[in-house]
């Protein structure tokens, strides 16, 4: 049997999504480390899950989905349930269902979406810093959306690539990427069939240095043309990045939130 879940946690306190072989210094996790021991445990044998996209240490997800295999007999209510009880406050299952044995979390899914939150203002956050970044310097919001149009479509995005990237190519088909100004936040919303490793966070570092003025509009499209990372902007805070979901076919009936809209 085949389950999937949707899994929302706090990425402060684990090294990332991917399970290691072992905890790093302080004793520290990654979230699929935490969700196996607690499936594994529910499942009285030992369990392996599949997500829909990595995140980093520090990086959050509101609708992580993921799936795995088990010929355990339990109800969807118990996986959830269950698993969310024996695994660290930080991280919860939202819903859980069976799908057929080909659904794949990671290859079913057709796009990915991703939040970044940046609070600018003179006065660093108190409140909700852990999931916010902060910017010093006034940003031109409008300035910054106008720029990331340059992004749109499918192209190399080596110079948004970290070189510890490991994926074969660089080519990604950007659907869409929105900066608007909410109050005193400046928010960054970006959807791709597929994202590189740190690819948010270093467009959102580029966006920066446009937003606060110190390169101009068309720089966006100039740094894609020219795929080289080291003329791009620095590498975002990973504090603001949330992972919002991955995006399916509606044939496979999975929640509205993590569904293609017809």
């Amino acid at each position: 049997m085949r389950i999937a879940l949707g899994v929302e946690y706090d990425g402060n306190g684990f090294l990332g999504w991917q399970r290691l072989s072992k905890a790093g210094a302080g004793g520290q996790e990654s979230v699929q480390a935490a969700l196996e021991t607690a499936l594994s445990r529910i499942a009285a044998h030992p369990v392996v899950t599949i997500c829909s996209g990595r995140t980093d240490a520090g990086v959050h997800a509101r609708c992580q989905v993921v799936h795995f295999d088990t010929h355990a007999e339990r109800a969807p209510r118990a996986w959830m349930l269950g698993a969310t009880t024996l695994m660290p406050p930080q991280v919860s299952v939202r819903w859980c269902q069976p799908v057929p044995d080909a659904f794949n979390a990671r290859f079913a899914a057709r796009a990915r979406q991703y939040r970044y939150r940046i609070l600018n203002r003179a006065v660093r956050p108190a409140l909700h810093r852990q999931y916010l970044s902060w910017e010093l310097r006034p940003l031109d919001a409008d300035a910054m959306h106008r720029a990331a149009q340059a992004l749109l479509g499918e192209h190399d995005f080596s110079a948004f690539r970290t070189v510890h990237c490991q994926a074969p190519h660089a080519r990604r088909d950007l659907h869409r990427i929105s900066v608007q100004r909410i109050d005193d936040e400046v928010v960054v919303e970006v959807q791709a069939n597929a994202f590189l490793h740190h690819m948010v966070r270093n467009i959102v570092g580029s966006l920066l240095e446009i937003g606060a003025g110190a390169q101009p509009e068309h720089w966006m499209g100039e740094l894609l043309a020219g795929r080289d990372r080291s003329r791009a902007g620095p590498t975002a805070p990973a504090a603001g990045l949330v992972f919002l979901g991955p995006l399916y076919p509606p044939e496979w009936a999975l929640p509205a939130e993590v569904t293609f809209a017809p």
